[in-house]
């Protein structure tokens, strides 16, 4: 099959319907399409589905008359997209509606092709009303969970439209120079003579930010290790880190190694990358080869350090805490799917875990900082303080970032605040 809106509809429904991620499902279907600009409507068509699926499946409750989602799961994934194409990416209404039509035929389901006509047009002749029904409650307006947009409205009350509206646009296309092999000034020359449209970013030192996604693999400099992709609020840790030559470091919860890289270029150290999941610390050596730098990398339960650790402390430790990821949903629109309010209270048990076992690790005077893509406080200031109230040799660093507002411990970044992901940070030192 090479129609790219009936791959999206089978893609989108594992995705949406049966918890694949959208990355697994990207990676799996793209290659079925030989034409570049057939992958991208592909990608563009998944991410925005997903993106919007929570808007739309809700209007597809009031379009039909019985319900699509478990008997024929790849048609109602198509009649979304058909709606996305009509709202999102704004398509000619003729050209969607025809297309999607198609791609029902496609799917071998011929008879559901005049189904995926109606629906559609009904949906233009009835528009205005069934948006006005959709704009009604929170969940549907900004296609987050109900349980999120109720979370998101208690944590952070004067914000909360504001972090929803951020979730659903594109966000920028952000790379961090690679300071061991080149300046990031003769990067941004190299990226703009080959045509691309890069600017360094106004206060991260090694960020470089260009308006829309890329395939990165085919830019200058990607081979040869010149830079990475990584959004500028994970390149704060560095900042906050302050490493220093000759110091030992934990990155735990290392991968994909975004962060231990960065570290690595800041200063010469001795980096231990830890991970629990084998085939994720791949991707930290693959990285670490790329760009040219060199680190141990452990597998092992940052939650259990005797089994993996030398017995030296470290005067640097970073845990970039497993966490519901509720900040990165415009880079990750399939969270929002898979993520249910129930997961909280025991990623909270587990960031507890975490930070209560790797505190012994570190030397004093040592500094550690602690991480999240996260903007729900149970997973942010919650942790820390309960933290604080059993360790009386830790104390808060106070510091300031040029985006976000102080949270009541530590500092938060919200999805959309300098056009940055969301991101928590709070920074412990050690009496």
């Amino acid at each position: 099959m090479t129609d790219t809106r009936a791959l999206a509809a089978q893609a989108l429904a594992e995705v949406a319907l049966r918890g694949t991620s959208l990355r697994d499902a990207m990676e799996r279907y793209a290659p079925k399409l030989q034409d570049s600009r057939d992958r991208a409507l592909l990608m563009a068509l998944l991410s925005d589905g997903a993106r919007w699926w929570l808007r739309f499946d809700a209007a597809l409750d009031r379009l039909l008359e019985k319900p699509l989602r478990q008997k024929e799961p790849a048609i109602h994934a198509l009649l979304v997209l058909g709606l996305v194409q009509l709202e999102i990416l704004q398509l000619p209404d003729y050209a969607a509606v025809a297309a999607t039509v198609q791609a029902a035929r496609a799917l071998q389901r011929p008879r559901m092709a005049g189904l995926v006509n109606a629906i559609l047009r009904r949906w233009q002749r009835e528009r205005g009303e069934l948006l006005a029904a959709l704009d009604s409650k929170p969940q549907t307006h900004h296609a987050h969970p109900a349980w999120l947009a109720k979370t998101i409205a208690r944590d952070w009350p004067e914000q909360a439209d504001a972090i929803m509206a951020a979730d659903n646009r594109e966000p920028p296309l952000m790379l961090r120079a690679n300071a061991r092999r080149t300046p990031r000034d003769a990067l941004i020359e190299r990226l703009r003579s080959d045509g691309y449209t890069a600017e360094a970013h106004p206060w991260l030192a090694d960020g470089i930010v260009l308006p829309h996604s890329a395939d990165v693999t085919r830019m200058p400099g990607f081979a040869e290790g010149l830079f990475a992709v990584q959004d500028g609020a994970a390149q704060v840790a560095a900042d906050l880190a302050d490493v220093r030559d000759g110091q030992r470091v934990l990155d735990a919860c290392a991968a994909p190694g975004g962060k231990a890289c960065h570290l690595l270029e800041r200063a010469d150290i001795a980096l231990t990358a830890l991970e629990f999941d084998a085939g994720r610390a791949k991707r930290i050596r693959q990285n670490l080869e790329r760009l040219g730098h060199q680190a141990s990398v452990v597998i092992g339960d940052a939650g259990e350090p005797a089994p993996w650790w030398d017995g030296h402390v470290f005067d640097r430790i970073l845990i970039d805490a497993p966490c519901s990821a509720t900040g990165v949903l415009r880079r990750r629109p399939d969270v929002r799917l898979h993520r249910r309010d129930s997961d909280i209270p025991a990623m909270a048990a587990q960031q507890r875990r975490i930070l209560d076992a790797l505190w012994s690790l570190l030397a004093p005077g040592g500094k550690l900082v602690y991480i999240t893509c996260s903007l729900l406080r149970a997973e942010n200031e919650a942790v820390v303080e309960a933290f604080l109230a059993g360790h009386a040799d830790a104390e808060t660093t106070a510091f300031t970032l040029p985006a976000g507002q102080p949270a009541k411990l530590g500092w938060q970044i919200l999805p959309g605040d300098g056009d940055l992901d969301g991101m928590y940070y709070a920074v412990l030192g050690k009496r």
